[in-house]
């Protein structure tokens, strides 16, 4: 596996409290396998080489404006959101984890869909600082992780998913989940994805 870390940003979709923390609104759904398959720390360990070898590091967040006005809840996972009253613009419920808080130079995207790409300025980003290469973590695996995995690959890029770096509510659903996205870009794991960089890193 080959990298160019110049050109590759690292994607953490929805490390958010009310997300991945047994006390948020999601948490009886994703927290569970978020400690067990350890995807916090996996996930800090790849953003730390990546800002060491020059990638770019990104963080979306799905958030709402208090009142709910920037919601549509044709999918059933959005309009729990509004349901449950969790995920609001400018709380901690809504903020990323203490565990992976951005640091300088990263980027943070808010949207209001299960793709981070869409109806948010991801894409125009990623191409204003030459991105070619995505490499997604996150949680759910079949929700926002693959619907922002899908986006990228219709829009050209060169998609990476990390499955060790990923969760959802249970583990046969995330394995089936990997088993899609397979054909969709590249599945690897958090070792190949390290590999990679300090070769680039030796190289340069």
């Amino acid at each position: 596996m080959e990298l160019d870390p110049r050109r590759t940003a690292f994607i953490a979709v929805h490390y958010q409290n009310d997300v991945i923390t047994n006390e948020g609104a999601f948490g009886a759904f994703f927290a569970e396998q978020a400690i067990a398959g350890g995807v916090v720390p996996t996930t800090k360990t790849l953003q730390e080489a990546a800002r060491a070898a020059g990638s770019t590091v990104v963080f979306t967040r799905v958030a709402f404006q208090p009142g709910y006005g920037d919601l549509v809840g044709n999918f059933p996972l959005l309009a729990m959101v509004g349901q449950q009253g969790c995920l609001v613009d400018g709380t901690s419920a809504a903020a990323i984890v203490d565990e992976l808080a951005p640091q300088d130079g990263d980027i943070v995207v808010t949207h209001q869909r299960v793709s981070g790409f869409v109806g948010s300025e991801l894409d125009t980003v990623l191409r204003g600082r030459g991105v070619e290469t995505v490499v997604i973590t996150g949680v759910a695996t079949n929700m926002s992780v693959e619907s922002t995995a899908r986006s990228a690959g219709d829009l050209g890029y060169r998609t990476i998913v990390v499955s060790d770096a990923c969760s959802a509510a249970a583990p046969e659903v995330h394995e089936a989940s990997l088993a899609s996205l397979g054909m969709l870009g590249e599945v690897v794991t958090a070792a190949d994805v390290l590999a990679a960089l300090k070769a680039e890193v030796r190289a340069a």
